[in-house]
């Protein structure tokens, strides 16, 4: 098939979006590729179509470990076979995983980043027959741009492994220089560069300095009809502005990354289904979510960076229709934005405290603990150790790039089992354990496949089938684990923190401080970008667009700036048509007040008052008290 027949018979489209061709085309000619497509813009199809029109599997690196589980159930739920391997997965799981990679019928393996870390899994990629390497959301490879990724500096490891498998690197956001950087770490060939203009036409952005956001938001909630997006800074604001909301008779509801599994799967759907109207939420809401209604994007707080915010606002209108990226910000904003920048930059002395700390988190002893995951829940530790949270994040990200952990964000796992005993040896246990023979004889009819790879279960919906309770399941479950039956992986719904390196003491800490200096300055440099951005009248997305090197965009007139700029234009028109009209009727003669009003055809009552009297004080007419004369 080529390549628009698997477009056809997969994905249910008959033509490709634009550029979309382009990208595929030069991938199929085995030709390194970068490729720039705004949100919403079809970045997965450039490399999933190609790929499955390869013999051999194609690699995925992403660090939206959520966004690697919906892609993945995306593609099996049309037929296509793929599989993800990310932090918080058993070593065995994995090794049965990458095995079905290099001997199965599997045609895409999506990777977190840390994964290429392992040894493990580096080696068992070198035995697979890989087509295509692709990696999304491609700024996170270089430290100029607004998300780096440590792990990521490993993925030029695929080059040396597939010397000469092309690469297609993605991503919605990066300046001309970050391009630059993601073409020279990922080591591309004589790539070819697709850059999609980041204008968005039919978005018109809007910033508003205010004290009384509530009020503002309402307004457009009530004003604009359709579908929103609300951002906010912190989890308890997403309650907060929900709240206010609901009361003001507006359906919305909240989230955010520490609800737990089912409650975000059912706010995201109700949202999606129109069943509530305005979700709000903190930036860990929207990335790969497919609506392509929504008709508003309001951020109640100052973004980081605008890369972030041109994706956040992104979300708003991909369907074409007019739509309305708006951002509330005040002074107070300001600051709190800058103090945020300040407080989010650990001193050595502290990076080195919260390492100490994670150490005595885990019970972990020196020299433990290489390629050991933990569930690692933030607030916890924090409020343990009596830490500032937006201080440890930086130091926790520092301790990152200095090779010596990963850190996932929230992942729901559920509970897997794998049976490590043979089909015999298992009925042979049932008859000489009668006690545990309904649990088995449930679990071998409910799930399939189970001694060949992992398979998710609920112990809930196992437990309501043999009438016991959910701990009894648990501890049964448990049970044959010990007896070596089974393989038992608990359901998490935690981040996961790995050690890349073994506990060291902290003599043996190194920290790269040339490192935090470059991180300040070039997160000084985003801040000052989005303060101009909000503080400057000039044309909206003129500014976005010189920041992402467009510099000789047209004015948009649709923004804020452009529409405010129209209606000065539009009353110095109606102030020149009133002037001159009044202007014509006393070239006649005198005029009393009564007369002259009514006489003037131009504008409302008030204009043509407020036109005399801007006459009068600028001595273009006069007055003997009753009458208007020139």
């Amino acid at each position: 098939m080529n390549e628009l027949e698997i477009l056809k018979q997969y994905w249910g489209f008959s033509s490709f979006r634009p550029l979309q061709d382009e990208i595929i085309a030069a991938v199929m000619n085995g030709e390194d590729t970068l490729a720039l497509l705004p949100t919403g813009g079809g970045k997965s199809l450039c490399f999933q179509v190609p790929a499955m029109a390869k013999e051999g599997i194609c690699i995925v690196v992403s660090p939206l470990i959520a966004l690697m589980k919906d892609q993945v159930e995306n593609l099996k739920a049309r037929g296509i076979n793929a599989v993800a391997i990310y932090a918080g997965m058993g070593k065995r799981e994995i090794d049965i995983l990458l095995d079905n990679c290099i001997y199965g019928p599997v045609k895409f393996l999506y990777l977190s980043p840390e994964r290429l870390l392992s040894d493990l899994v580096r080696t068992r990629i070198s035995y697979m027959n890989v087509n295509l390497i692709a990696v999304d959301e491609a700024h996170c490879i270089s430290q100029w741009g607004y998300d780096f990724r440590p792990p990521y500096l490993q993925l030029s490891s695929l080059r040396e492994i597939h010397p000469n498998v092309p690469f297609i690197a993605l991503t919605a956001t990066a300046t001309a220089f970050v391009r630059t950087d993601i073409q020279e770490k990922l080591e591309l060939k004589e790539p070819k560069v697709f850059v999609q203009s980041f204008a968005r036409k039919n978005l018109s952005y809007v910033v508003i300095d205010l004290e009384d956001k509530y009020k503002k938001l309402t307004a457009i909630v009530t004003n604009v009809k359709g579908s929103g997006l609300v951002y906010v800074r912190n989890r308890r604001e997403t309650a907060e502005v929900a709240l206010f909301l609901n009361r003001n008779g507006i359906a919305a509801d909240f989230y955010h990354a520490g609800l737990d599994k089912d409650e975000r799967s059912r706010k995201q759907s109700d949202w999606k289904q129109n069943k509530i109207r305005v979700m709000v939420a903190t930036n860990a809401f929207g990335m790969g979510i497919d609506k392509p209604d929504v008709r508003f994007v309001v951020h109640l707080d100052l973004p980081e960076s605008l890369e972030a915010y041109y994706q956040e606002a992104g979300r708003a209108g991909r369907d074409g229709r007019r739509s309305f990226a708006v951002l509330l910000a005040n002074r107070s904003d300001q600051q709190s934005l800058k103090a945020k920048y300040t407080d989010s930059f650990p001193s050595v002395e502290e990076i080195r405290k919260t390492y100490h700390h994670l150490g005595s988190y885990f019970q972990l002893a020196y020299g433990a603990g290489a390629g050991v995951s933990f569930s690692f829940d933030l607030a916890d530790f924090c409020k343990r150790f009596k830490l500032g949270v937006i201080k440890t994040i930086g130091a926790l990200k520092f301790l990152e790039h200095d090779g010596y952990i990963t850190l996932s964000e929230n992942i729901f796992l559920p509970s897997r089992i794998l049976f490590t005993a043979g089909n015999e040896d298992v009925y042979r246990f049932q008859i000489e354990n009668s006690g545990y023979d309904p649990l088995i004889k449930t679990v071998l009819r409910s799930y399939g496949g189970m001694f060949d790879h992992y398979a998710a279960i609920s112990e809930s919906d196992i437990a309501k089938r043999l009438g016991v309770s959910f701990n009894d399941v648990v501890r049964q479950l448990s049970n044959l684990q010990d007896q070596g039956l089974l393989s038992y992986l608990k359901q998490s719904d935690q981040p996961q923190l790995q050690y890349i390196l073994a506990r060291v003491d902290l003599l043996h800490l190194d920290t790269d401080v040339k490192y935090i200096e470059l991180r300040k300055k070039i997160q000084a440099e985003q801040i000052s970008a989005v303060l101009a951005y909000a503080g400057t009248a000039i044309c909206r997305s003129i500014q976005l667009l010189a920041y992402f090197d467009e510099p000789n965009a047209g004015k948009c007139g649709v923004c804020d700036v452009c529409l405010s700029e129209k209606k000065q234009e539009e009353l110095a028109e109606l102030r020149d048509k009133i002037d001159f009209e009044i202007a014509t009727l006393l070239q006649t003669g005198m005029r009393p007040l009564d007369e002259l009003v009514p006489e003037v055809k131009t504008g409302s009552d008030q204009d043509k008052l407020d036109r005399i009297r801007e006459l009068l004080d600028a001595g273009k007419i006069k007055t003997d008290g009753k009458n208007y004369y020139l």
